[in-house]
């Protein structure tokens, strides 16, 4: 955020840009803005402008409702926006604060549709108001703009809103007339920073230009200036708020410099791990009379592909006092590239496969006298399925298969560009191996041939499918290989392959992108994502676990995300035969057309009693979905498609059977708006459906 001096030489004009509906600035009133009933009110302080939930609210209702002494309870907060219709791109921007803790999260309702769109969240607390900007895409529906404000259980926690600003246009954009810089903020340097310069106020120098917007003294530009500048290769940078939304197209702006041998004037992009990345930078601009006197603005263009979350940064480094200064104006982005030969944003899409099908775009390389072979086992107590629904397809290699004692099988897969950076995720099986350092190799091929591995297996044999991420990055187009490796039949087992993907950046930055849940998605990686136990009519808790259950012959040995997360699952040992536990979904709203639930279930025990899915709706309870007895060693997906045009929880409640070998497991938990997808016929493969073991 800019310091506050540096804001106060903002304008002080009537904006020009269009502010559309759904702005508020919380002077008087809410602007149509109401709290939803079901939650608890955000309170509008007219002496300050702006509207708040805290943790008081909470301690004022456990006492009228009488509640016991002890921990604040979760005090959770939602504001709802007027309905809007805005077809066009426009950008929000958010004034807030989190005061002590707690969190704030921005979502988009669509009417008809039983799930917000996340669009932002927050968790930082911070000691001033912060501006944040988000991208509302284009949209034919209208909507609400929902905001979900929770303030944390330690006393004095706050969190308030002091303004919400929806303009046309993207959140890069930017004239700098406005007092808020678009959410632009200056990254703070000792000697040399960007300032906000002209606005009929003069500082620093006497000679500032005319902006590019209005081409007068009055109107408002960035600029940075050596002056203060006391080391060799003093940093200025100017930062634009995080992209929240995949963006690809061409970034323009207007820049002058006073002196090209005095600095150097470059654009990046940061991604949310801090790395960077050059777009532009900038060159000797030719002109005679350039030399101390700022000229013409100078246009740019810049092809920008950002799949993922950025910033923009405008960075000038200077080598001495008489570095001269820099100056931009005028940031503006189109959906277009700025030229017609650019290359459309890569889909990575081309070399995720999950084998249902085929090999997809992967090949074989016959050469080495060994294949990867596409197999299904039909799931029961013995065998393993595969990892995408527990009875389907997926690769194996295995020595006891091979003609020769030795083997090396490989899996090639489509070429990806160079110069991007990408994120594989596979799953993985390994049984039998007592060396296993080779068993599962990952290469990188290049054209000419040459092989950069990137990933090797080095865990013990588990029987159960691992999820690894493997970062990498290339310079020139090249292709994803899969080694398999064997050197003699005594040492080798079996490797099994199955779900690859492949997006674009880094993959930490890809978990991050995906960090906003909606309601119904969870993994339990960190906890219960909103889904609540029921205390008032079952016997028992679901227990969050990792890795195998206590009981010998039944349970899951891992879970079905990663193979060594959490998961969700019924010991049986302390409960008697017929007892049950329930987990309530929160709340969700009804819609006119279909949901689609999707989890994965793990039944294995010689005594497994029930695993049913119910629609609570209105005290009216629905079953939908529901499995008796020992299912399968595996875990397997089920899909179930329902409709509800009211508000309703789902409720998962397995129930014990007569004997402790009955642990019930779940995992992987998705509810979507829409018809569920087809699911393939699944058969097993006659021959080779045991070939796992």
């Amino acid at each position: 955020m800019l310091p506050l001096y540096f804001l106060t030489f903002a304008a002080t004009i009537q904006a020009h840009n269009q502010l559309l509906p759904g702005s508020c600035n919380f002077e008087s009133n809410t602007c149509g803005y109401t709290s939803d009933a079901d939650f608890t009110s955000w309170t509008l302080h007219k002496d300050g402008r702006f509207v708040a939930v805290d943790t008081a609210i909470g301690d004022d209702q456990d006492d009228e409702t009488g509640a016991d002494a002890g921990p604040l309870r979760e005090i959770t907060a939602v504001l709802l926006s007027p309905a809007l219709e805005q077809g066009e791109w426009s950008c929000l921007r958010l004034v807030y604060q989190i005061i002590g803790s707690g969190s704030l999260e921005v979502l988009q309702r669509t009417e008809g549709n039983s799930f917000d769109r996340p669009l932002w969240s927050s968790q930082a607390p911070s000691d001033s108001w912060v501006i944040s900007s988000m991208d509302l895409q284009n949209n034919t529906e209208p909507y609400r703009v929902v905001i979900e404000g929770k303030p944390g259980r330690s006393t004095g926690s706050s969190v308030a809103i002091f303004e919400i600003h929806i303009s046309p246009g993207y959140c890069l954009e930017c004239d700098f007339e406005e007092s808020h810089l678009c959410g632009y903020s200056n990254q703070w340097n000792a000697n040399v920073n960007w300032y906000v310069g002209a606005g009929g106020v003069q500082f620093l120098n006497t000679n500032m230009p005319n902006d590019h917007t209005y081409n007068k003294r009055t109107g408002h530009l960035m600029y940075v200036d050596s002056v203060y500048a006391k080391t060799f290769k003093e940093v200025a940078k100017l930062v634009s708020p995080m992209t929240t939304v995949p963006m690809s197209g061409c970034l323009s702006f207007q820049y002058q410099r006073s002196d090209e041998r005095g600095n150097l004037f470059s654009v990046f992009t940061r991604d949310r791990l801090g790395q960077y990345q050059e777009l532009w930078r900038a060159g000797p601009e030719n002109q005679s009379d350039w030399s101390r006197t700022l000229g013409e603005w100078i246009p740019v263009q810049v092809d920008l592909k950002a799949p993922y979350s950025i910033q923009v940064v405008f960075e000038v480094a200077f080598n001495s006092p008489s570095g001269g200064r820099v100056a931009i104006d005028d940031i503006s982005f189109s959906p277009e590239f700025c030229s017609t030969d650019t290359e459309p944003t890569f889909d990575p899409s081309i070399a995720n496969c999950d084998f249902e099908s085929g090999l997809c775009h992967y090949t074989q390389d016959q050469v080495t006298g060994s294949s990867w072979r596409r197999v299904s086992v039909k799931p029961n107590i013995f065998r393993n399925g595969d990892h995408t629904t527990g009875a389907g397809s997926f690769l194996l290699a295995h020595s006891r298969l091979s003609p020769h004692s030795g083997y090396v099988s490989q899996l090639i897969g489509p070429t990806l560009p160079g110069n991007m950076k990408y994120c594989l995720r596979f799953y993985f099986s390994l049984r039998g191996f007592n060396q296993t350092d080779r068993a599962l190799t990952v290469y990188l091929q290049q054209q000419s041939g040459s092989q950069e591995k990137i990933w090797t297996q080095g865990e013990k044999s588990r029987g159960i499918w691992i999820a690894t991420d493997v970062t990498f990055q290339t310079s020139r187009p090249a292709k994803v290989v899969f080694v398999s490796t064997c050197r003699s039949f005594w040492d080798c087992g079996s490797v099994a392959l199955d779900d690859i993907t492949v997006s674009l950046g880094d993959c930490e930055q890809s978990a991050g992108l995906l960090s906003l849940s909606l309601p119904g998605h969870c993994d339990f990686e960190a906890g219960l994502c909103g889904y609540t136990q029921d205390k008032q009519s079952d016997d028992a808790d679901w227990e969050w676990r990792r890795g195998p259950t206590p009981t010998s012959y039944t349970g899951p040995r891992g879970d079905h995300t990663t193979g060594l997360g959490y998961y969700l699952h019924m010991e049986a040992s302390p409960m008697l035969p017929g007892q049950s536990v329930r987990l309530l979904s929160r709340p969700l709203r009804g819609s006119r057309g279909p949901k689609c639930l999707r989890f994965y279930y793990h039944m294995y025990g010689s005594g497994t009693g029930q695993l049913s899915v119910h629609l609570d709706k209105d005290g009216e309870d629905v079953l939908l979905w529901q499995r008796r007895g020992e299912q399968s060693i595996a875990w397997l997906r089920a899909t179930v498609e329902y409709q509800c045009d009211s508000q309703h929880q789902i409720v998962f409640t397995a129930t014990r059977g007569p004997s402790v070998r009955s642990d019930i497991a779940i995992d992987d938990v998705m509810l979507e708006g829409g018809p569920c997808p087809a699911e393939m016929e699944i058969k097993a493969t006659v021959g080779t459906s045991n070939e796992i073991e």
